[in-house]
């Protein structure tokens, strides 16, 4: 098959981390021919969709620097149907560009193009708000940009979440307790005084143990999770906010949350989705750029990335 990759610049990749890099070596190791380009390479043009793509080749080098782990040949516009896969792998923000790229995407599946995960999809599956979707498995909830709302539910609670809907990686997460002096200062900052919808959710003291990440890939789960627990004295386990990555096979809680959506995901069009989840309670479903393939991997010798590729060749 012949694999497109968008993706953040590639010199950017911790190449001990990344999910996409796990991919590519998969991808290269079957005899796939691999493509990358960013997001600024899309084009739409005389009624068709190009990506100024360049042929990747991946080295046995493991090192940042040179030689690098990585060599390109020439770039060249080549219309996203000419690929057997288009794979989305751009890192958040999920701000307008991303929004119009999903476009393009769009465009070009009209045209052919089979593109993982499906650019609506992703577009109708906010990360934090999806979970609307499935709400008998979350926690308390509230989405708003409206501050009385927010400490009405502080006050029902006593101990809350608030966090923004596009971030990512733990930023701007803030534990907020009744009583708490700063109360006033979060809620406008993260609200921007009101003109920014935000999310509240109950704390769930469960996080001790880990903030669980359970891969759903071509609808059924990955027998193991990535457990990611915060530092002492920390809310946040996400891996970027300091967090350990501790892998651990499924509860059955997180197995049958994992299996009721499932059939709903991979219908939607999301071949791979991360949903997080603390305690039994879900909380976020990823569907941009899922990580922890290599850590699921490394600790229990799963090839997360293999049963990616074996989805993707049936698909193709």
């Amino acid at each position: 098959m012949k694999i497109a990759f968008i993706v953040d610049p590639l010199d950017s990749f911790n190449l001990k981390k990344d999910s996409t890099y796990a991919i590519m070596r998969e991808a290269a190791s079957r005899g796939h021919q691999l493509f990358t380009m960013q997001q600024d390479d899309l084009a739409w043009h005389k009624q068709s969709v190009t990506g100024h793509a360049s042929r990747l080749h991946l080295t046995d080098s493991t090192s940042t620097n040179l030689p690098s782990w990585y060599r390109l040949e020439a770039a060249a516009d080549t219309p996203l149907e000419q690929f057997d896969a288009v794979l989305m792998r751009k890192d958040p923000p999920f701000d307008m560009e991303y929004i119009y790229s999903t476009y393009l995407l769009e465009m070009a599946e009209k045209r052919g193009a089979r593109v993982f995960n499906r650019p609506q999809a992703i577009r109708d599956h906010n990360e934090k708000m999806a979970i609307a979707r499935f709400a008998q498995f979350t926690a308390p909830t509230l989405v708003t940009r409206r501050e009385s709302l927010l400490r009405d539910f502080l006050g029902e609670h006593a101990d809350i979440i608030l966090k923004p809907l596009d971030g990512m990686g733990g930023a701007s997460v803030f534990r907020v307790r009744a009583g708490d002096p700063n109360v006033s200062v979060i809620i406008e900052t993260l609200s921007s005084q009101g003109a920014r919808t935000i999310m509240a959710q109950r704390y769930l003291p469960e996080i001790s143990n880990g903030d669980k990440r359970v891969l759903v890939i071509g609808g059924e789960p990955v027998p193991f999770c990535l457990a990611r627990i915060p530092q002492p004295g920390e809310t946040r386990g996400n891996l970027a906010a300091g967090g350990t990555g501790v892998a651990r096979e499924l509860t059955a809680r997180d197995r049958e949350i994992a299996e009721t959506l499932g059939p709903q995901l991979i219908a939607a069009g999301l071949l791979l989705v991360g949903l997080d989840v603390i305690g039994d309670c879900l909380t976020e479903v990823n569907v941009t750029s899922p990580t922890c393939f290599q850590e699921i991997t490394q600790q229990t010798g799963f090839n997360v990335a293999g049963m990616l590729l074996n989805k993707l060749e049936k698909l193709t």
